[in-house]
Order: C-alpha cells, then structure tokens, then sequence
C-alpha cells in the first residue's frame, strides 16, 4: 500500500529531461518561456508550483494554458482555505492578460456567453489537474523556512540579504526549481547568493547547509537557476520583469 507523505513529491531526472511537451516536438526553449508566462505575477505559490508539476504530466500541445492557470488558481484557492468567488478569479486572470498586451480592462458581470464558458473551462481543469496530480496537491512553501534559517544564521537584521533572499524565492517561482527540490534546499540556494552577493561569509565549518538538512550540490543547482533567471530577464523589455513584493507584503505566503 502507497503511503501519503506530506513532503513536496519531486520530478525524476527523465521526467526533467523529456516532458511531455518535448515528446511532442515543442522546443525546450519555447517549453520554458510558457511555464515563465503561467502564471506571471505571484497571486499564490501554491497555484504556480501546481502549474509547473501539470505540465511535467501533462504537454502543454493538448491542455489550454488558460483552462490551466484557471484550474490551478480555483484549486490552489481551496488547497490554502483562501475561498474567492468563481468571478473573481475569472476576472484577475482576464484583467492581468489585458493589461500584458495592451487591451482595455473589463470587468466581466457574471452574465455573458464568455463568463460562463470560462467557468466550464475552469471546472473542467481543475479535475483534469487532479487527475494528473494523482490527487497529491499538497504544497510546501520555503519562506518560512527562509526566515527561520535568516534568523539562525543572525542575518535578518542585514540590510540587503533578506529581501534579495525573498526575491529569489518568489522568482523560482516561475521555474521548475519548487518541483525539483525540496523546500530547505531552495531556502538554501537563496539564502547562498544572496549572501555572496553581498560579500557575507557564512559559516563552513561545518558547512551551513548542513544544519539545515540541505544537500551542497542541490544548493549550488538552485543558485545556478537564479542567475539563469536574472539573465534571461537582462535580455527583456522591462514590463516582463516579474513583480518582487516586499518581504512584509509576502507573509501571507508563509505556511500556517
């Protein structure tokens, strides 16, 4: 019998390696800039993590990736007992689309032709995410993890550390990376260059990772992708810039 564990289920390398989408012939690089694109602003972690394990069992080739965003935000909203109205939901996805290309913001009145297929569409996804999910919808989230480990290694009264740290954790989100690792590992990876951006030494002996049940090498992997996400912004017009909310505007991302 299966046992139900409460730790964020990982990705094997194959599935890393060749996705769904991929076997479908879509480009890895075209595969990366949808999974960015998902969910473009942090409105929950929970959804985005979702989003990104989706489409590692499912190719983006035969699922809307509107019906997705919807299914994994209604979803997310009931997995964090953070209840908002079907319209609701509807409408910030249709107001941050409009916003992103140009288009006039209007806000649907719950009447129309178009409402109503995009709630069907949105049922329907959501049942389709829990299927290929297995059910197992469980999200852990590092910030709390982050603040812990800021305080243990007296570095919350640092001026630049923390919310450099916070960042990346709200960067990854946009990423493979919550799907590949644990949530200390990716505390770690944060915590690690935003130390060494900003010329801290942490403890290494032993290595300060170690205290906190994380693994160097994953460590390092996660910092790696960080800064491949700063490249890849370096290269964009500036309104594809993901938003960074403070630190004190992100606690209610903190797990319960």
């Amino acid at each position: 019998m299966t046992r139900l564990s409460l730790r964020n289920p990982l990705l094997t390398p194959e599935q890393i390696s060749e996705s769904p989408s991929q076997r479908q012939g879509m480009l890895l690089e075209l595969e990366t800039d949808l999974r960015a694109y998902g969910v473009p602003q942090v409105v929950m972690a929970s959804a985005q993590i979702m989003f990104q394990r989706f489409y590692y069992l499912a190719a983006f080739q035969d699922f809307s990736l509107r019906g997705t965003v919807l299914g994994t935000l209604f979803l997310a909203c009931k997995v964090e007992e953070n209840p908002q109205t079907i319209r609701n939901i509807i409408n910030s996805l249709d107001i941050v689309i409009s916003r992103d290309r140009g288009y006039p913001e209007v806000v649907a009145d719950g009447y129309d032709a178009e409402f109503y297929d995009l709630k069907n569409e949105m049922v329907i996804s959501e049942m389709q995410i829990l299927r290929k999910l297995g059910f197992n919808v469980q999200v852990e989230l590092p910030y709390g993890l982050l603040v812990n480990y800021l305080r243990s290694l007296e570095l919350t009264e640092h001026p630049s550390v923390p919310q450099l740290a916070w960042n990346y954790l709200n960067d990854l989100l946009r990423t493979p990376v919550y799907v590949c690792f644990q949530p200390e590992t990716i505390a770690c990876g944060a915590i690690y260059l935003a130390a060494h951006e900003s010329q801290v030494r942490l403890p290494e002996s032993p290595p300060w990772w170690v205290i906190f049940d994380a693994n160097g090498e994953d460590v390092a992997q996660v910092a790696k992708a960080i800064q491949a996400i700063q490249r890849k912004h370096a290269k964009e017009p500036v309104r594809h810039h993901p938003h960074l909310r403070s630190l004190t505007s992100m606690t209610a991302l903190m797990p319960r």
